[in-house]
């Protein structure tokens, strides 16, 4: 009975969190409507940005190329005599999140085209 309670109450707070966002969102929409805002205003941000598709498959392509370079970088580390439960994990994750960094770095330059 236990292990059915932890799944229900993930998917509990997944949806609310989501009936919050969309609920208080629509009513900060109405609000601005009924004082006479233009209705334009709600799509200004998104004229610019670039398609979710390519950022997603950048930063994808870019953290795993991150993590292949890790682990060839952790791999000659560990021939040079380095101890492998510290050069493992630790150059993986660096390359991983300088990937990322890198990602985000060049999504900010496709937003801008």
């Amino acid at each position: 009975m236990e292990e059915i309670l932890i799944p229900i109450s993930l998917f509990l707070a997944i949806f609310g969190i989501a009936y919050l966002y969309f609920s208080t969102r629509n009513k900060e929409r109405l609000a601005l409507i009924e004082k006479g805002a233009d209705a334009s205003i709600f799509l200004s941000g998104k004229k610019h940005a670039a398609p979710i598709w390519k950022v997603l498959i950048l930063n994808l392509a870019l953290l795993l190329m991150g993590i292949g370079l890790g682990v060839f970088i952790s791999g000659l580390l560990v021939m040079m005599g380095m101890d492998d439960d510290i050069a493992e994990p630790g150059t993986i994750f660096l390359m991983a999140g300088l990937a990322l960094f890198i990602g985000f770095n060049m999504t900010k330059n496709l937003d801008k085209e």
